[in-house]
């Protein structure tokens, strides 16, 4: 398992890490003030459809689900997560 630390872009930013392996991408937060969906939000990698990048200051990565929902995060280490991403998506 991988990790990262990141925000989630989602009613403003909020910190956590990011953790990948070969089953998931998972988001994590601690904050009590955060929905109980995304305190830990696991995203299976047999439903992520793509990731998309952009830049705004800081890399952020757009999750596209199968299912049509986004979640969108700054990495702050890009070329470390894209291919570790690559390696356990295959």
């Amino acid at each position: 398992m991988k990790s990262f630390v990141c925000s989630l872009c989602h009613n403003g930013i909020l910190g956590g890490g990011l953790y990948l392996d070969s089953q998931s991408l998972t988001y994590k937060a601690n904050k009590l003030t955060v929905d109980k969906k995304y305190r830990n939000l696991v995203l299976p990698m047999q439903e992520i459809k793509e990731i998309s990048w952009k830049w705004v200051v800081f890399p952020i990565a757009t999750v596209n689900m199968k299912n049509g929902e986004l979640y969108k995060f700054v990495i702050f280490n890009k070329s470390r997560f894209a291919k570790w991403f690559q390696e356990y998506s295959r």
